[in-house]
């Protein structure tokens, strides 16, 4: 489904209309396009990842939304009105930056209180609005603090909170996460879902991190080489990736060569099934948790034989490597609990049903 149809789609539905509309939005730096010509719906209380590789265009394209960075062409639209041409400040937007941009020499209530005071808000609501902005970012106890005596997790709080204060209808979080360490990131990841549904709004952010991405987003946009590979739901882009990129770059996935001819593919390492499309190369994505060991007797879609090479413990499960014919491997992961385990050199069957794998170009 492409973008355009998918707004179709919701206004047939009686869904919202659009909140966010780019429209053949591209960026060039002489000969180098960091942003292909591409278009993008957000709608109103959508959390949109833009997920993709360091120097995909994730970063541009998220400058361009929030107006740091003048398209080459097309337009940037934003509830109705087009702010192309219109500077960071006169748009309904707020951002965070990675560095968080906190003013050391204040207080976590003045930071998060500083654009209230620039638009010259009374105090009594400032002092409202800061208390308020302060409660739900779990903030109160801190709010006499230097921000530079906070933790990270802290000062990510504090970026946020001044950010949301401002009620912006899109807040751009540029890699939000990425200082933090393992542990905080995932705390942190709760608190952007609470702040999200708590403050309300269209939240759009930018990471490399695909684990992130599936966790936070209702909505991911995967861009490789400045172009928008594959848009939709969590769900979909994980278990239905459309061209290789995607299936490689989101989550473990094996990649099976083969041929398609007259609506049948013959896999390289033999097997053979129906599947609709043009003739010529491809590649069958399957995941590791969809293979199975198949037992005696037992039947499948899809089956291959092959030879253990290894089977590793990883705590939740067992990676194991299977070598199967025409020299490809396939990863299968099993419950951690299964009895008995495979033993290196030990002679499978392995099979998937059809529903799930899926064909894509090679």
């Amino acid at each position: 489904m492409t973008l355009q149809t998918r707004t179709e789609t919701l206004s047939s539905q009686g869904g919202s209309p659009a909140l966010l509309k780019l429209r053949g939005i591209s960026k060039r730096y002489g000969d180098l396009a960091a942003v292909e010509p591409l278009d993008l719906d957000i709608f109103p209380r959508d959390f949109v990842a833009i997920l993709g590789p360091s120097g995909c265009g994730k970063t541009t394209l998220l400058r361009i939304i929030g107006g740091f960075v003048a398209p080459t062409s097309g337009t940037v639209e934003i509830d109705g009105r087009d702010v192309t041409r219109i500077g960071p400040e006169q748009r309904p937007t707020n951002t965070v930056f990675q560095g968080y941009g906190l003013f050391p020499h204040m207080t976590v209530r003045q930071n998060v209180g500083y654009g209230l005071r620039l638009q010259k808000k009374a105090k009594a609501e400032i002092d409202d609005r800061v208390a308020d902005a302060l409660r739900q970012s779990r903030l109160t106890e801190f709010a006499d603090r230097s921000v530079t005596a906070l933790s990270g997790g802290q000062q990510q709080r504090v970026a946020l909170a001044r950010a949301l204060i401002l009620r912006p209808k899109v807040l751009l979080l540029d890699e939000p996460l990425a200082a933090l360490d393992l542990k905080l990131r995932h705390v942190m990841q709760d608190e952007l879902r609470r702040l999200h549904q708590e403050f309300g709004g269209t939240f759009v952010f930018v990471t490399h991190d695909q684990g992130e991405a599936l966790s936070l987003a209702n909505r991911i946009a995967v861009m490789n080489a400045g172009r928008i590979e594959q848009e939709g739901d969590a769900e979909t882009i994980y278990a239905a990736p459309t061209t290789r990129f995607v299936a490689t770059f989101i989550g473990d996935a094996n990649l099976l060569p083969g041929e398609r001819k007259a609506g049948e593919v013959k896999l390289a390492a033999g097997p053979v099934f129906a599947d609709a499309g043009p003739d010529g190369a491809v590649t069958a994505v399957v995941r590791p948790k969809s293979v199975r060991l198949l037992g005696s007797g037992e039947k499948s879609d899809v089956e291959i034989e092959g030879a253990v090479a290894a089977a590793v413990y990883l705590g939740d499960h067992i990676k194991c490597t299977v070598g199967i014919p025409g020299g490809h491997d396939v990863i299968v992961h099993l419950d951690a609990a299964a009895a008995p385990r495979p033993v290196a050199g030990e002679r499978v069957r392995l099979g998937w049903a059809l529903r799930q794998h899926r064909v894509v170009s090679a």
